[in-house]
């Protein structure tokens, strides 16, 4: 019997270690172990300071796992280590996704970039575009110049937004609780009774776009969001803890989520779980736009994924074509001015976005060190990854801490700290 435990109880340490990772000693790959401490200082200070509680990061090239850290704590007020099979909140990661399950049923032949959304959701065929006020103080709405698109809702420049801004729109999605609806097809119908913000194709704004993919996939495939997920995109890479609730067995190891509080420092976010759900059980509205739980490593698989133009462990996912479709930048000049974006996120020259991702697609104009061509995004806890096709780089990182105004800066910043280490760039 003791012998069994033993046994068991190496086998789970192997799991756990990303032992079945191929793995590349640093500098085989063009890295500095020396320079990569740039990257351990800039996550340890983080920690030092009280202005984070954990991590877990995975660095790879060619394919290959050269760093696989973790750091702090996933609880501090219990002592928890960080370790690395740590469940995490995606939030907006879940985009990139999403971004996947609508390609798949691209290449089904479903649905395609130009078509209007109303296309395939009748209920937006008769949207509206706010146009500001008339003189007695009453919203004047006008007909679309042109139906939005598909391209153009997996771009977030159709005219749909959030509801967390002060525009007039977004007091409109907070009075009838759009992101608190009770399934997708009333959020839906929700939506089609706001007015777009602006003329399809004319601005950019973060928005609930991902959110009306997650039931076009559902509509379009015959099968709930997280079944389709699981189906084609989990199952098939082995993301084995993703999904849109937390088992009651694996509870153990979801991450505390903080956000800051009195004088800075780190305080626990909506104690016993998130609004609108704990995590408990399967959403009755899984979120496209940010309803996933997931672990590093399982991510890195989904992002190496990509990296390999849309296969993983001999499982193909996507077509090479639909990798770069996606990851290809979507908006045109006009919206790359620097007056479109998301916290640090800002569209402008060499600065773009895909389908669900944003696009470095000119570094040296974007005033970024990575790859031509590198695309990413992030989420509100801070979580965070990028795919450089250039220099062949998939970074991951992990961390839980809500709407710190450093959440994005520590992102870019480790784009930085990784590349400083980079002693062999692809040409």
């Amino acid at each position: 019997m003791k012998r069994a435990i033993l046994v068991l109880s190496l086998l789970t340490a192997l799991l756990c270690s990303g032992a079945d990772l191929p793995a590349a000693k640093v500098e085989s790959v063009g890295f500095s172990t020396e320079r990569l401490q740039n990257l351990h200082e800039l996550i340890q200070h983080e920690i030092d300071q009280k202005q984070l509680a954990g991590a877990v990061t995975i660095l790879a090239r060619h394919g290959q796992v050269i760093e696989y850290r973790t750091y702090g704590q996933r609880d501090m007020q219990a002592g928890a280590p960080m370790t690395k099979d740590v469940i995490f909140r995606a939030y907006s990661m879940t985009k990139p996704v999403t971004g996947v399950a609508m390609m798949i049923l691209y290449e089904q032949g479903k649905w395609l970039p130009w078509d209007p959304i109303s296309k395939h959701i009748p209920e937006f065929a008769h949207l509206k575009v706010f146009n500001g006020f008339d003189g007695s103080g009453n919203v004047v709405l006008v007909d679309p110049e042109h139906p939005p698109t598909i391209g153009e809702v997996m771009s977030h420049s159709a005219g749909f937004s959030y509801g967390s801004s002060h525009s007039p729109v977004d007091a409109m999605y907070q009075e009838k609780k759009v992101l608190q609806s009770a399934n997708l097809h009333e959020m839906i119908e929700k939506l089609a009774s706001i007015p777009l913000n602006y003329q399809p194709g004319k601005g950019w704004m973060y928005s609930v776009g991902m959110d009306i993919e997650g039931y076009l996939v559902e509509k379009l495939s015959g099968q709930t969001l997280p079944d389709f997920m699981r189906d084609h995109i989990f199952d098939p890479l082995g993301m084995k803890d993703t999904g849109f609730f937390v088992p009651q067995d694996k509870r153990s190891r979801f991450a505390v989520n903080y956000g800051a509080g009195d004088g800075g420092q780190l305080k626990i976010v909506n104690p016993g779980g998130d609004t609108p759900t704990d995590y408990s059980a399967p959403p009755s509205m899984p979120s496209g736009g940010g309803g996933m739980v997931t672990t590093a490593e399982d991510y890195y698989h989904f992002a190496q994924m990509l990296a390999n133009g849309g296969e993983f462990g001999g499982k193909r996912i996507l077509a090479p074509a639909s990798v770069r479709l996606m990851s290809s930048n979507h908006l045109p000049p006009s919206l790359l001015t620097g007056k479109f974006g998301i916290g640090q996120s800002v569209m402008r020259p060499g600065f773009g976005y895909g389908y669900n991702c944003a696009v470095i697609f000119d570094p040296p104009e974007a005033g970024m060190s990575d790859g031509k061509g590198t695309f990413f995004w992030d989420g509100a806890a801070g979580t965070w990854f990028w795919v450089d096709p250039t220099n062949d780089i998939v970074f991951v990182a992990m961390i839980q801490r809500m709407t710190h105004p450093d959440n994005h800066s520590l992102e870019y910043r480790s784009h930085a700290a990784v590349y400083s280490a980079l002693t062999e760039p692809s040409k």
